[in-house]
């Protein structure tokens, strides 16, 4: 059974020095915590949170390509907390994504999405940044997953992919309703552009968009120095053609303060895609198909973890 109506949180999540795992543990259980107190059944942290775990070896942690390797050697232990915290508070965790080492040697940057019963599905950044390709070294993945979840129907774009209109479009075109953005972008117009990404992706969808930044100033990463943004939740600024129902005017439902470490939370009703796919003042999700090249899509997986 799909819950039409639930509510969101999205981390704006700080970088910072871990004295050690158990310190790790302790932050991310009391964020987790805080994000179920505020009623969240799903809690979405950012793009490349897991790389403050750089800071448990002193030996790699002002080396770019040294923490990429720390990190990655510790997803494990990072992915088995997560599955025990989504169990405890009956939550829906999306991990902030690390660099995740294939077996072909090679880095792709990963965030996992965890059930409160245990499963877990993955998708991969399928578009690089210049950062990404020139000096870290990572590569993109393969494909869109859309994961087919009590929560309805949600697929991840991670920062830069959010800023390609056929990824979101080819989730949607197989069922999304809830499109996740974790980002870490180091200026305000990196964040600019993520969210406008996220927006323009819910107004042709006629879905919602979760965006959440890493904050912070990190002046021990090579990787991770400067971190700006807001966490936003997001809907098609639209209104029910019929019955008078509106989303926000400007499409936003929530807005965090740029560059704080909080939670930003809003409600999310799939009726209401509904509602605004079948019989909005507009209809993007529908008319997409009249553009020129509209049926050049990517493949989606889908991953049922109902």
């Amino acid at each position: 059974m799909v819950m039409s109506a639930w509510r969101v949180a999205a981390a704006q999540y700080p970088i910072e020095a871990l004295a050690d795992w158990d310190a790790y543990v302790a932050k991310l259980s009391r964020w987790v915590a805080d994000a179920a107190a505020g009623g969240a059944v799903l809690a979405v942290f950012p793009e490349y949170a897991a790389m403050e775990l750089a800071s448990l070896d002193p030996a790699t942690m002002g080396d770019l390509q040294g923490s990429i390797e720390t990190v990655s050697a510790l997803l494990p232990r990072v992915d088995a907390l997560h599955t025990d915290l989504a169990r405890r508070h009956g939550i829906w965790i999306l991990a902030g994504s690390a660099p995740r080492k294939r077996t072909d040697g090679q880095f792709v940057n990963t965030a996992r999405l965890f059930s409160p019963d245990g499963r877990a599905g993955r998708q991969d950044k399928l578009l690089m940044t210049r950062f990404e390709r020139e000096e870290w070294g990572i590569v993109g993945g393969q494909g869109i997953n859309l994961f087919v979840t009590p929560l309805g129907r949600l697929a991840v774009l991670i920062c830069y992919d959010s800023e390609f209109p056929l990824l979101a479009r080819a989730a949607v075109e197989a069922g999304a309703e809830v499109l996740l953005v974790p980002s870490c972008t180091e200026t305000m117009h990196g964040y600019w552009r993520v969210r406008i990404g996220s927006q323009a992706r819910a107004l042709e969808g006629q879905c919602y968009a979760v965006h959440c930044p890493t904050v912070g100033d990190v002046d021990w990463s090579p990787a991770m120095d400067h971190n700006r943004g807001a966490a936003g939740i997001y809907g098609p600024p639209d209104r029910h053609a019929g019955q008078g129902f509106a989303m926000p005017e400007d499409g936003v439902l929530a807005i965090g303060d740029e560059s704080a470490a909080q939670w930003v939370f809003a409600d999310l009703d799939l009726n209401h895609v509904a509602t605004l796919r079948a019989d909005g003042g507009v209809l993007n999700a529908r008319d997409w198909v009249e553009q020129p090249g509209a049926d050049r899509l990517p493949h989606v997986t889908i991953v049922d973890l109902t």
